[in-house]
This record gives structure tokens, C-alpha cells and sequence, in this order.
């Protein structure tokens, strides 16, 4: 092996070991944060997971099917599935024939839901933001927003 392979073969090497690096300290930051709302006293009678599919339905601009719905929350579809039947069955979910395709069901918040969402969302907010605002200044945090939505880009 020459000395240039042996170079690009370490800088590989390095570059991989750095990413890998920086991808476990992300998930380890995911954890760590998660474990702490998870302990807020601010979700009520609404799971995390339950909170996480309210807020994303609040962040469509239209009722949506459940395979688009699933495609933006960490949960299986049929995890999803029964997720959304709790929630519709306890009216924080509002179901609608798909006028496309009838045999299909269009997801949407509820009057309750919207409110429920609102209001634990704002204080979900302000935990976030203290959480982020006491460990980071606000060019760490422009950076972090910069480097995780070029992560979360789609290819």
C-alpha cells in the first residue's frame, strides 16, 4: 500500500469514526432531553407519543390518510393505527371519508384536539426552549438548527 492510500485510507477511517461520533452524542442528546420532558408535569391525560401525533396533525395544512400521517412519527403503523383510535375515540381526532377514494379515512384534529395540542404545546415550548436556551448560546442554537435540518433533508 503507498503512502496515499495509507493517508486516504486513515482519513476514511477518522471521518467515519467523527460520524459516527457526532450521530451517537445526537441520539444521546435525544435521550437525555426526552427523559426530562417525559418527567414534565405538562402532558395531562395525553402521552407523549399521543402529544407527538396531535402536534403533527397540527402542522398539516389539511385533513391527511393515515400512511402520509405515518410517515412523519416514530411509530409503527399499526402502533400508529391504535394510536389514532385512541385518540379519536377520547374526541381528540376528528375521521373523514376521503372524497378521492371513499374507502378511505382523512385524520384531522378535532375542535378538542386543536385546543388539547395547544394548550400542552405551549408549555411543551416553553420547556424546550429553557432546556435548549441553559445549554447552548444563540449561535450554538442557529447552528444546531442549520446542521439538523440538513440532516433531515429527504434525498
Amino acid at each position: 500500500m503507498t503512502t496515499a492510500m495509507t493517508v486516504m485510507t486513515a482519513t476514511t477511517a477518522t471521518t467515519a469514526t467523527t460520524a459516527n461520533d457526532a450521530w451517537e452524542a445526537l441520539l444521546q442528546a435525544h435521550a437525555t432531553l426526552m427523559k426530562q420532558f417525559a418527567a414534565e408535569d405538562i402532558w395531562d391525560d395525553v402521552s407523549m407519543k399521543e402529544y407527538d401525533v396531535l402536534y403533527t396533525l397540527s402542522k398539516c395544512p389539511g385533513p391527511v390518510r393515515l400512511s402520509e400521517l405515518n410517515k412523519h412519527v416514530l411509530l409503527s403503523q399499526p402502533a400508529l393505527s391504535r394510536l389514532v383510535d385512541r385518540l379519536a375515540e377520547r374526541g381528540l381526532i376528528a375521521r373523514e371519508t376521503d372524497p378521492a377514494d371513499r374507502r378511505g379515512v382523512r385524520l384531522s384534529l378535532s375542535t378538542d384536539g386543536w385546543a388539547r395540542q395547544r394548550q400542552i404545546g405551549r408549555r411543551h415550548a416553553r420547556s424546550v426552549a429553557s432546556a435548549v436556551r441553559s445549554k447552548l448560546t444563540p449561535t450554538e442554537i442557529s447552528q444546531l438548527t442549520d446542521i439538523c435540518q440538513k440532516l433531515g433533508q429527504e434525498k
